[in-house]
């Protein structure tokens, strides 16, 4: 008789969701009696069925201060997640990411359930923040599955078994590339996915096209929103901003991918897109802002050279990073000024980009990222 085997997972953010159900048809398409319990968003919902919670709009909450807001509430879904994963005792417990909550979660796993093999899939970034967790990960966790080439060791040098599998944005951008030109007066703005990071820096990229296009009437700038909901929030921020002409900036939602390959450099939100944009060959500069009490609190933690994915992957400054007080609408025109204007720079700088990008490995992540499960489950 044959005994399936059951995976508890759990992801809290809309990127989470996503790799985690391109893993779970991964494993399906492996292990097509495998069953799924857990929690995530809709795209794991419809990969692993009645079984997976949908909570990443509640879940998804960023900065130090906001979490701490909604303490009880996380408090509460932590024992009634805990409660469930005993209750069920799967064979295997998949992380994704979110480590503020999964780690914890790890730990209350390994000595509830011991015989539970615990599975991180995109790794925390406790290198960057709080490298003193490492040993005790490594005690808990049974596999770390790291998308960035340069984590292997670092979780390896604990005893912490890891595989590189790639990361999965090599194979999200292979579907997202165009045949088209770049448009050579066009200023791609990127001003992030979450409503805080809009409200902080796409005022500040407004602006920024304001003085830009004073001086140079010819260029043009496109916006790209993540969702409907944050197109509206940029038009109601242009039409405050009053400019001189509003259809200087044109907002489209969900083209940010073509956006990145049709323009001539942009500016850029810290965070994945920054990867986008390299592997697409953008050239570009960072912009980071978050609240005062949240950078301070961050800065006592974050143990980094940068901030950007890009440079922190290249271990070298390859775009330019404009943070806190740094971002301004003075800083960033000179910035992209000389982007626009020199030809020769943005070539070295696409190219540098480009070899960059490359270190993220070849297409196939979540595939590799599931046979490792795999094993795992035969094994149990």
């Amino acid at each position: 008789m044959l005994v399936s085997k059951s995976i508890y997972i759990v992801a809290g953010e809309v990127s989470g969701d996503t790799h985690g159900a391109c893993l779970m048809e991964s494993l399906l398409n492996r292990m097509p009696g495998v069953g799924f319990h857990g929690a995530g968003g809709p795209a794991m919902r419809a990969a692993g069925g009645e079984g997976i919670t949908d909570w990443v709009e509640d879940a998804a909450v960023m900065g130090i201060w906001e979490v701490l807001k909604h303490y009880k509430w996380f408090k509460r879904r932590f024992a009634e997640m805990l409660d469930e994963v005993v209750r069920l005792r799967p064979d295997v417990l998949i992380l994704i990411d979110y480590p503020g909550f999964n780690l914890r979660l790890a730990h209350a796993v390994k000595e509830a359930l011991p015989d539970t093999r615990i599975v991180y899939y995109i790794s925390p970034q406790v290198w960057a923040w709080n490298k003193g967790r490492i040993p005790k990960m490594a005690e808990t966790l049974d596999l770390m599955l790291c998308i960035f080439p340069f984590e292997k060791e670092i979780f390896e040098s604990a005893g912490l078994p890891t595989v590189f599998t790639g990361h999965p944005l090599v194979d999200e951008l292979e579907e997202k590339r165009i045949a088209v030109t770049r448009d050579e007066d066009l200023i791609g703005l990127f001003p992030g996915s979450r409503e805080r990071e809009v409200a902080r820096l796409f005022p500040l990229m407004v602006e920024t096209a304001r003085r830009l296009h004073s001086h140079h009437p010819d260029w043009r700038f496109e916006a790209a929103a993540a969702s409907d909901k944050l197109e509206k929030r940029m038009a109601e921020i242009i039409k405050e901003a009053k400019l001189p002409d509003e259809s200087m900036i044109t907002l489209k939602t969900g083209m940010s991918h073509s956006l990145m390959q049709r323009a001539t450099c942009g500016v850029v939100a810290s965070g994945t897109a920054t990867l986008e944009a390299a592997a697409l060959g953008l050239p570009y500069c960072l912009v980071y802002k978050i609240s005062w009490p949240t950078w301070v609190m961050g800065k006592l933690l974050v143990k980094v050279d940068f901030i950007g994915l890009v440079n922190i992957l290249a271990g070298e400054k390859v775009v330019e990073e404009l943070i806190q007080s740094d971002a301004e609408p003075c800083q960033l025109e000179n910035h992209l000024s000389q982007l626009m204007t020199d030809a020769g720079g943005r070539a070295t700088l696409r190219q540098k980009l480009l070899e960059t990008a490359s270190k993220l490995g070849e297409s196939g992540a979540h595939e590799r990222a599931a046979a490792e499960v795999a094993k795992l489950l035969e094994n149990h």
